[in-house]
């Protein structure tokens, strides 16, 4: 019988989501109160813990168990304190760390480019390359001359 694998309430369902509400806070960081800031990663850290406190709680009865069985010879304490630490770890950076900074450092690049009037640099290019698409797809479908010869 095939068996399906266990279904992990915090990575393969919406709530992990709450783990990138950080990102929310960065995107809108000029918008908003840096509380409102510190309490997107209240709530990015929050689904952390809650993660980590899960696995914890999971290792720990598996490694009981294996313990009893004779199997396992670390201690389940120990063995648990490392699955929890590797979930920490792996949460912070996937879920809060890595993607917060990135996209704090976007919101900073896109700021500058804004204050520093370059938004100049990039209009013919855009420019272009709307055109370029555009004669490639749309005016010859409506009929229309190219922009671009």
């Amino acid at each position: 019988m095939d068996s399906k694998p266990e279904l992990d309430f915090f990575r393969d369902t919406p709530v992990r989501y709450l783990g990138y509400a950080n990102e929310i806070g960065e995107s809108f960081r000029s918008m908003i109160s840096q509380a409102a800031v510190r309490a997107t990663y209240g709530i990015s850290f929050g689904y952390v813990f809650m993660d980590v406190i899960d696995k914890g709680k999971k290792s720990l009865e598996k490694e009981k168990d294996l313990a009893r069985s004779g199997i396992e010879k670390e201690s389940p304490a120990i063995k648990t304190a490392k699955i929890a630490s590797d979930c920490l770890i792996w949460q912070s950076f996937a879920s809060v760390i890595i993607p917060g900074f990135t996209i704090n450092r976007i919101c900073k690049l896109s700021s500058f480019i804004m204050q520093k009037r370059n938004v100049a640099l990039i209009i013919h290019p855009i420019d272009h390359a709307c055109h370029v698409v555009m004669d490639k797809t749309i005016r010859p479908i409506l009929g229309i001359e190219t922009h671009l010869k």
